[in-house]
């Protein structure tokens, strides 16, 4: 007896290789963040604006943006409290220059000691984080006490304010440094100066610059307080003044300049860090 198997009956098979793709619709580029921006400021001044016309906040505490752009004209102009804006800013910006290269001075070295040196960790450590948290306030009457009423103890305040940041992050760059450069060029026979001059340092700038942008922000924010003793320029000093006499204009108009001023310097500061360390930046 012979058995006849019935074959199975055919399919077809798709060929290989080609895959069959969902329909897309067209890609949409994303909406540029500098867009994305200026929609947020300008949203932000049409509802300040509405505010103030229908008069939901009273100018004496919100007065409108027309208001305060003609309050920087005539900063610009005449000036406020015997001195123009251009005066005011001038003032702020020496004693910012001044703490901030003091700052620099007193605080890469430092940075570097806590970093390479476990007798320079435990001398300075305590000290800075003794310091770091302290608000400017509190330390400001013991260095008038010390210094006087004079420039010495604005500037003073000022880079006591910078000293943390750029001391902690000259410290994280020396210990990022890589330990394989450091045998290399020591087994080329560097010395350890040269060590610290051509390896260890252009390691940490880029953490020394980073902290150098964070010591200005804690500088600026510094500003009013030191200001505050027996000055008579500068923008902290102008917006302390016009407070006291309820010219609210003024104070945002200060408030607006010192914003834009400290953009100004983050914006150099990035593009200076492009420059000086263009490998460890992001483009």
């Amino acid at each position: 007896m012979s058995l006849s198997i019935e074959s199975a009956p055919s399919t077809t098979h798709q060929p290989q290789g080609i895959v069959e793709q969902p329909e897309l619709g067209t890609a949409r580029s994303p909406v540029p963040l500098a867009w994305i921006s200026l929609t947020t400021i300008a949203a932000l001044l049409a509802l300040w604006s509405l505010a103030s016309s229908y008069g939901l906040v009273s100018p004496l505490f919100l007065p409108s943006p027309l208001a305060v752009y003609q309050a920087l004209q005539g900063l610009a102009v005449t000036g406020f409290v015997d001195a123009t804006l251009a005066q005011h800013v001038g003032a702020s910006l020496l004693r910012i220059f001044s703490a901030l290269a003091l700052a620099i001075l007193l605080g890469v070295p430092a940075g570097i000691a806590i970093g390479t040196s476990r007798l320079g960790k435990g001398i300075l450590d305590p000290i800075v984080e003794f310091v770091r948290p302290l608000p400017p306030l509190a330390y400001l009457p013991l260095v008038i006490i010390w210094l006087g009423i004079g420039e010495a103890s604005k500037i003073a305040v000022i880079a006591l304010a910078m000293l943390p940041p750029i001391i902690l992050s000259a410290a994280t760059g020396v210990k990022s440094t890589s330990t394989d450069h450091i045998n290399a060029a020591r087994a080329f026979g560097a010395s350890r100066l040269q060590v610290l001059r051509h390896v260890i340092l252009p390691s940490a700038l880029p953490s020394v610059l980073t902290g150098t942008r964070i010591a200005l922000g804690a500088g600026w924010s510094t500003l009013v307080a030191a200001e505050l003793v027996a000055a008579t320029r500068g923008l902290g000093f102008m917006i302390q003044s016009a407070a006291q006499f309820l010219v609210t204009d003024v104070v945002i108009a200060g408030i607006v300049v010192i914003a834009a001023v400290a953009f100004v310097f983050e914006m150099t500061a990035r593009q200076l860090e492009r420059w000086l360390v263009p490998w460890a930046t992001r483009r």
